[in-house]
């Protein structure tokens, strides 16, 4: 996938043995400062390097490798592509639709989008199939790198779609023994990980499955040629060799690198591209296309926003076309398309790939909802880029680059990373929870999207992971979206090179063992649940006004725990869903805490205005939530409840707990609370002690006879009883120790 920015770089010299570009290291090309890039293109914040002492321009590392060399290296190692049964944007040769522009050589969106709709319609078969090479060598180390480039006019995802996609596949090949020492393939953006194979065997040709719509390139190099193993799979070794993620104990062995969604057992639903509010389909300038040039409906929505619920019932991944270079020493015998093999430099006239930017919703939920328009425009051209001349620029593994870098000194080692990482859950309703009284999590069934309030680029999940590769350290904002749920948005503060990173949320900075990547966990300990967008209801935090400078907020459902927390800038909100009951906890700068209940009803959203903290706040929490529970049991119905008489009843030396009596201990705590409240209020602190006092006897005795009722309780309420009463616990030990009243 391509950006708008990528193009920015100053033209190559059409001589294609002069360096060019400035060389970078890994640090800046990974971590800069959010500019966009071409896919799999890692943004570079235009820092000066170690440079010449000049004007800070390093020389290119490379230069381009003789004709002959380049084309008998590219033949060796030409590709096979393995496309999606549903792929309409098939690699082709830009050059039939160039035209001029003022002096210059472009090719227009429309053009390439109609014309080639028009010729694949016409010829029932992709036309034009074409894959470019180029072909450079590192000084006088031993190391060349085949590049294969391939150009679809056009890139339908699930965002981020544009005119025009421009992939490359990295073959890095060591010239003394021309044995292949690394596959790097282009996921998307550089904020996703690369798909990466180290020292793959010397007698196969990359092959590469093609994801539908966005042509982010996964690896095939085991005996299973039509699916992707991110993981040994029985005697089958994986695709891929990037490092596990590790930062999270449920991804200790899940390696970070993009992969084949579709193909990895989620579902990924894409949205039609729009262009003046229209589909693009139906603008006056395409004139050749309909509806059945995008992709197909069944695995597309209008809108992330059109579902209640994520959809469940999109196709998996099928092969469809195959490609392999004419007369190529592909064995493979699934071969439908044959492509011709052209060197890139018959492409340099081109100056640039135009196209109007389109458009797609994705809500960032905020104290006023909020719509941002489409974030890319059209693609850069390849040889405007860094990595055309320098290909380690595009290796997103450090451990890759760090081999390379052992054992060829034109290599520079990695520099360190930072990465921002968190699993994407989705909230249900509990089974072990009474009706609209408690969630828990669970994996998700679609992938979801990603951006950084600060960087115009979408990233999508890969097995449910959220991971931003190269961001810069600071303050960011966070947003996670995805069709069918409610959109998720929290700040977080990213750390550098070892530094803690995070929210005061749960957070966590790591370093690798090599020390090379700054490992920032969002979410609450590395998890965002989000919400059926039907099931969805917004809780806000309005500060304005409050007693105190609120540092942070966060929100416990009884069943499912801490659902969000993050640090608070002025008003907040989240999405919960409906079937939970929550406790809703704000932290001042004090580290004084203010709790409020939270029983979500309706679509309405819930404000909690003007917060306190401190111990009229936690007080009145305890009276409100032990008056619920109290509602709650006196709904149970038990035949055993004496609402007049004695709180038990003996026989036998011992004594037998009734409901009534529970009750009855109940209306006491919340009594005290009440009183506490009161006190705390209005600045009595001896009343106030004495009624937290009163008010932790109380709890206590409720908590014994609640013990001696809780097997004749229905099982779910015995559990949301259980969990009610340890958090009046909790807030009533807090409201104690508070300082502030």
């Amino acid at each position: 996938m391509t950006d708008p920015d990528a193009d920015a770089a100053a033209p190559t010299d059409p001589d294609p043995a002069r360096p060019g570009l400035r060389r970078r290291s890994l640090l800046s090309a990974l971590a800069g400062a959010g500019t966009a890039s071409l896919a799999g293109c890692p943004a570079s914040n235009g820092g000066d390097g170690p440079g010449d002492g000049g004007d800070g321009e390093d020389p290119t590392p490379t230069t381009s490798a003789d004709p002959e060399t380049a084309r008998r290296l590219a033949g060796r190692f030409a590709p096979t592509f393995a496309f999606d049964a549903a792929e309409r944007w098939l690699p082709t040769d830009p050059r039939t639709y160039t035209s001029e522009r003022d002096g210059r050589t472009v090719v227009d969106g429309f053009d390439a989008f109609d014309g080639y709709t028009r010729r694949y319609d016409e010829a029932s078969d992709p036309p034009e199939p074409t894959v470019f090479y180029h072909v450079v060598e590192y000084g006088d180390s031993p190391l060349a790198v085949v590049q294969f480039w391939y150009y679809s006019a056009f890139d339908q995802f699930t965002t981020n779609f544009h005119w025009h996609d421009w992939e490359v596949l990295h073959v890095f090949v060591d010239t003394d023994t021309e044995e292949p020492q690394l596959f790097v393939a282009s996921s998307h953006s550089g904020r996703v990980p690369n798909n990466e194979h180290l020292d793959p065997g010397p007698d196969r040709a990359p092959r590469i499955l093609s994801e539908l719509g966005s042509h982010s390139s996964a690896l095939s190099l085991n005996d299973r040629r039509n699916s992707f193993q991110r993981l040994p799979l029985d005697d089958l070794p994986a695709d891929i060799t990037n490092r596990a993620l590790g930062a999270i104990e449920q991804l200790a062995e899940l390696p970070a690198a993009y992969g084949l969604p579709r193909d990895e057992g989620l579902r990924l639903p894409y949205v039609v591209p729009e262009l003046d509010d229209e589909p693009i389909y139906e603008h006056a300038d395409l004139p050749s296309a309909d509806r059945d040039a995008l992709v197909s409906e069944a695995l597309t929505v209008r809108s992330f926003d059109a579902l209640a619920s994520p959809p469940t019932d999109l196709p998996a991944r099928e092969t469809g076309f195959v490609f392999a270079p004419d007369g190529g020493s592909s064995t493979d015998d699934d071969v439908d398309v044959t492509y011709d093999l052209v060197p890139t430099r018959e492409l340099e006239d081109i100056d640039e790939f135009t196209g109007p930017q389109l458009s797609f919703e994705f809500a960032i939920p905020a104290f006023a909802e909020d719509a941002v328009a489409g974030h890319i425009t059209t693609a850069g051209t390849p040889w405007n880029q860094e990595r055309y001349d320098d290909p380690a620029a595009d290796i997103t593994e450090p451990a890759h680059r760090s081999a390379l870098s052992d054992r060829y000194d034109a290599v520079e080692p990695p520099g360190p990373i930072n990465d921002l990482v968190a699993t994407i859950s989705e909230t249900i309703q509990s089974p072990d929870a009474p009706e609209d009284e408690g969630v828990e999590t669970t994996d998700a069934s679609v992938e979801a999207i990603t951006l950084l309030r600060s960087d115009p680029v979408a990233a999508p999940t890969f097995r449910g992971v959220a991971m931003l590769r190269g961001v810069e350290a600071g303050d960011h904002q966070l947003t996670v979206n995805g069709a069918g749920v409610a959109p998720h948005t929290e700040p977080v503060t990213v750390g550098d090179g070892g530094e803690a990173g995070g929210t005061p949320a749960d957070t966590a900075t790591s370093a690798d063992t090599d020390g090379s990547n700054t490992l920032t966990l969002a979410g609450v300990e590395g998890e965002i649940p989000l919400v059926p967008a039907g099931e969805a209801t917004k809780v806000e935090v309005d500060a304005d006004g409050a007693d105190a400078d609120l540092e942070t907020f966060a929100v416990d459902d009884d069943f499912g725990g801490r659902l969000y927390e993050a640090s608070v800038d002025g008003p907040d909100a989240v999405y919960v869903h409906r079937g939970g009951a929550y406790t809703a906890e704000v932290r001042d700068v004090d580290d004084a805490v203010g709790a409020f209940r939270v029983n979500p009803s309706g679509t309405d959203p819930i404000r909690i205005a003007r917060p306190r903290t401190g111990t009229a706040s936690l007080a009145s929490f305890v009276e409100t939530l032990v008056g619920e529970t109290t509602n709650h049991l006196g709904e149970v119905g038990d035949d055993d409840a004496d609402e007049g008489g004695g709180d038990d009843t003996s026989g036998g030396g011992g004594t037998t707990q009734t409901l009534g009596g529970l009750l009855r201990a109940l209306e006491a705590v919340s009594g005290a609370a009440g009183r506490a409240a009161e006190r705390a209020e209005s600045g009595d602190r001896r009343g106030s002690d004495r009624a937290l006092s009163a008010l932790a006897s109380n709890l206590e005795r409720a908590v014994e006879r609640f013990e001696g009722l809780r097997d004749t309780l229905p099982a779910d309420r015995a559990a949301a009883t259980d969990r009610q009463l340890r958090e009046a616990q909790r807030r009533a030990n807090q409201a104690a120790a508070a300082e502030k009243l």
